[in-house]
């Protein structure tokens, strides 16, 4: 039975997303998905911040993992992180949205290569950061949903 793999990313992410606390602890929305992309969003709030009162450098991590993961989760193959680089360009400030693009590079067998782009809400970069995954077994949502 054939899928639609728009269909199929949106129902994965869905799932993935009612099973992520350390997500939605953060106050992270997943604004979109497709097949090998996911943008997703986190105010900065005022427990996010460092000794130099900007976001916490493991935050913006966070949510630029946060979108590596549902990008390469959306192709409904259970996909974990293998390794990754983060660069810091600019700060966070309190009360910013910050978003993180989520772009797959390459998928080639049970290995993938992700792109995230961190903004903020007037399109500065704030950080980039690029992912390997590695596929397991299994699937978030069965295929026949």
């Amino acid at each position: 039975m054939h899928v639609d793999p728009q269909r199929l990313a949106e129902l994965a992410g869905r799932t993935m997303y009612e099973r992520d606390q350390a997500s939605q602890g953060l106050g992270m929305q997943l604004l979109e998905i497709r097949p090998g992309y996911a943008r997703m969003s986190m105010k900065v709030r005022d427990d996010m911040l460092n000794g130099h009162a900007t976001c916490h450098g493991g935050y913006i991590f966070m949510l630029a993992d946060s979108a590596f993961a549902f990008a390469c989760n959306s192709h409904n193959v259970n996909t974990v992180g293998a390794g990754c680089t983060i660069d810091y360009l600019a700060p966070g400030r309190p009360g910013d949205v910050l978003v993180a693009e989520a772009v797959e590079q390459a998928l080639q067998g049970k290995t993938g290569v992700y792109d995230v782009a961190v903004t903020d809400q007037d399109g500065r970069k704030i950080a980039l950061f690029r992912g390997k995954s590695h596929r397991v077994a299994g699937t978030l949502v069965p295929t026949d949903a």
